[in-house]
């Protein structure tokens, strides 16, 4: 495998995203580094960070330019990802953190930067229609005629949809993100950077052509 990948991949949430990074991540051999895990483990840890950010996503907002900066200039600091590069899913989510990454990684430039596109409507489905283990977080899909209560198969624990993924909340978050995004892509787009792959597709499909359109960003720079 090629090591020394350096890619952004940016989309809705729900769009099959977080796990074709996890595959291309093995693919390429380079850390798949997500923000959103990265808030999460903070949360749990109770970190300063952590408590900043519950409260500002428990109100259904995404957290602020300035610690999503300095949260990813750590991680890229670290071995693993100067040295075999990486996978960014989540940043940047903003012009300004897409300003500072370019100055963060001035020496060693992006490859690539993919907008993994999957339609509105199917990923308001997708996400409303998910159900998340209470203990141990495996995720499931419902589909009318789920068992109640709805045991997890992994652990024995319970089977909820979370607050977060009613239709209403999805909608809004969906919201808040294009508008934030929007901008962003036209960014990328506007500097010939960015890779626009149709994501709905098989998983194999979509991941065919997510590492087709790397390979051919990597073979013109």
């Amino acid at each position: 495998m090629i090591a020394g990948v350096r890619l952004i991949i940016i989309g809705r949430q729900g769009a099959g995203k977080g796990t074709q990074c996890q595959r291309m991540s093995r693919h390429y051999v380079v850390p798949h580094i997500s923000t959103g895990d990265m808030l999460r483990a903070a949360v749990r840890e109770g970190t300063t960070l952590g408590r900043e950010a519950k409260a500002v996503i428990e109100a259904g907002s995404l957290v602020g330019d300035e610690i999503m900066i300095e949260l990813v200039r750590g991680r890229l600091d670290q071995d693993d990802a100067r040295t075999r590069g990486y996978i960014l899913d989540g940043f940047p989510r903003t012009v300004i953190q897409a300003e500072a990454l370019d100055v963060m990684t001035e020496r060693h430039p992006i490859h690539a930067v993919i907008d993994l596109d999957v339609p509105r409507d199917l990923v308001i489905d997708r996400i409303s229609a998910r159900r998340t283990c209470r203990d141990c977080g495996t995720n499931y899909q419902a589909r009318g005629a789920e068992r109640h209560p709805w045991i997890c198969d992994q652990c024995g624990g319970d089977v909820v949809q979370r607050d977060d993924d009613t239709r209403e909340a999805v909608t809004r978050r969906l919201d808040l993100y294009e508008s934030q995004t929007a901008p962003l892509l036209e960014y990328y787009a506007s500097r010939d950077r960015l890779t626009v792959v149709d994501g709905r597709g098989t998983p194999d499909q979509v991941f065919h052509s997510l590492t087709a359109a790397i390979e051919s960003a990597r073979g013109s720079q």
